[in-house]
């Protein structure tokens, strides 16, 4: 398997799931969203912050507030922070009213509590999060490279001026998010990028890395002939 400089974080919210990514693919930590908590239907976040402690056995991981006002934000934060010390507290950049969540995560960084700013699509955003971080502490930037790219603006530019900025803050780390494909993982590792998150499903594709095309080309037709078979019909 290819060795990558760039850190992969799984994304996703199933235990399970956390399990086997550590078990299969070089996993450095895990990310996780009320997104994909819906999806994978967690009914009961603590319980499920617990237990997915228990899976990633030390290896950072990243639990999102629910809250949409400041200041029960700050006391989710702190209960969550509470849980473990490889804990990082997912802090949305602003709230959905478009306030700048940077006050809080400037007040959450003086406790010495590791926050992940997410939803960041800007450099300013980045900018006024790296500003809001205190020297001394651990810290991720999280920027939706992904969901920048589903606009059809290329994310390439702004990962690679943001990594720029953040490599002069040492308590920041950034993070591409979002991720839609597996090539994702080599254009943060040419550029340089902390860290990126991907799911299993793309993490799966792997196995596919150094492929021959040739070979590719003649399983993808074989893959056809296999499903024209299963139709049971002809053209003819």
């Amino acid at each position: 398997m290819k060795d990558f400089n760039v850190a992969i974080y799984a994304d996703g919210a199933s235990v399970e799931g956390m399990v086997e990514a550590k078990s299969k693919w070089p996993i450095s930590g895990f990310t996780t969203n009320p997104t994909l908590m819906k999806r994978a239907g967690i009914s009961d976040y603590m319980s499920f912050a617990k237990d997915a402690l228990k899976a990633v056995e030390g290896l950072p991981i990243s639990f999102e507030v629910f809250a949409d006002d400041f200041p029960t934000m700050k006391k989710e934060a702190e209960k969550l922070a509470a849980l473990s010390k490889n804990v990082f507290v997912k802090i949305p950049i602003t709230n959905t009213k478009g306030e700048s969540s940077a006050p809080l995560i400037k007040k959450l960084s003086a406790e010495g509590i590791q926050v992940n700013a997410t939803a960041i699509l800007t450099y300013e955003q980045v900018k006024e999060v790296a500003d809001a971080l205190s020297p001394n502490t651990h810290n991720i930037i999280s920027v939706f490279a992904g969901r920048l790219a589903d606009t059809g603006v290329d994310p390439i530019p702004l990962m690679r001026k943001s990594q720029d900025l953040v490599n002069q803050y040492p308590q920041a780390s950034l993070l591409w998010a979002s991720s839609r494909e597996l090539l994702n993982i080599f254009q943060a590792d040419n550029l340089g990028i902390d860290i990126i998150t991907v799911t299993n499903a793309i993490l799966e594709k792997m196995k596919m890395i150094g492929l021959d095309p040739k070979k590719l080309s003649l399983d993808t037709v074989q893959g056809f002939h296999k499903d024209v078979n299963a139709l049971g019909f002809s053209i003819l």
